[in-house]
């Protein structure tokens, strides 16, 4: 394996690790705010869990060896989640009618349980989440298509 080669796959590893990584905290920071903090989450939440849980074993299964046919896995999942992260900022945000509001009358997709300094929201950190999921799975890609 030639130094350049070595290069660009330590580029795609560590990409894919810090995709990884994102999807890790992101699961840990749900099942923290659900199981210890006793914060039952809306529908919306629970799609958008349903698309990231699996991405910490997708992503971590192309870590070792590094695969990078994992990303064609993990893309669609990011994707889905990215879309229902943004649709639920819209709606936390008021852009989008309560009428659309997919939410039971016990857990309200709109309400503030929770906001980091003030203005962001766990569907923000959500939608931010996907996107450097997106982003690194991205790069991943770019980097092996140059070999």
């Amino acid at each position: 394996m030639t130094r350049e080669s070595r290069q660009q796959t330590d580029r795609q590893w560590t990409s894919l690790f810090a995709a990884w990584l994102v999807a890790l905290s992101a699961t840990l920071g749900a099942l923290f705010l659900g199981e210890v903090m006793g914060m039952a989450p809306c529908v919306l939440c629970w799609y958008q869990r349903i698309a990231m849980f699996p991405l910490v074993l997708v992503l971590g299964l192309g870590l070792f060896p590094l695969d990078t046919k994992s990303v064609r896995s993990a893309w669609p999942l990011a994707a889905a989640g990215w879309c229902i992260a943004l649709y639920h900022c819209l709606l936390y945000w008021g852009l989008i009618p309560k009428g659309l509001v997919p939410c039971s009358k016990d857990v309200s997709c709109t309400e503030a349980n929770l906001n980091l300094l003030g203005f962001i929201s766990i569907p923000l950190m959500s939608w931010a989440a996907f996107t450097a999921i997106l982003v690194l799975l991205f790069l991943c890609k770019r980097q092996d298509s140059h070999e």
